[in-house]
């Protein structure tokens, strides 16, 4: 359909490359430094300090991760992004667990 899927992570490029390996992921894993890009659509939020302890207890140093030292992650969120820069279609919803399902995407691609 002529679209190209990305990723978009704060993740630094060394953690996002491990991260693309561990998960056998296809398309590219950009870095967003800072979670500039995710601020700029409004999507970032801090950890709590009750969830960070809960964080480290699974191993994930976001700090580490992000190389950034703060504790800050994006919402979940897909976009659909025309060649002119506007957005077609989003998705974004807090809870982590709730993803937008492929064929939504592949539907609103077929309306462009």
């Amino acid at each position: 359909m002529g679209a190209t899927l990305v990723c978009i992570s704060p993740e630094t490029p060394d953690n996002s490359l491990s991260t693309k390996e561990k998960n056998e992921l296809t398309f590219e894993v950009l870095y967003d430094a800072g979670n500039k890009v995710a601020e700029s659509y409004g999507l970032v939020f801090t950890v709590s300090d009750s969830l960070k302890g809960i964080y480290k207890q699974f191993g994930i140093d976001l700090e580490a991760s992000n190389g950034d030292g703060t504790w800050s992650l994006p919402v979940t969120a897909t976009y659909v992004i025309k060649q002119d820069g506007t957005v077609a279609y989003h998705f974004a919803d807090a809870d982590y667990t709730k993803r937008l399902e492929p064929d939504e995407v592949v539907n609103a691609l077929k309306e462009l």
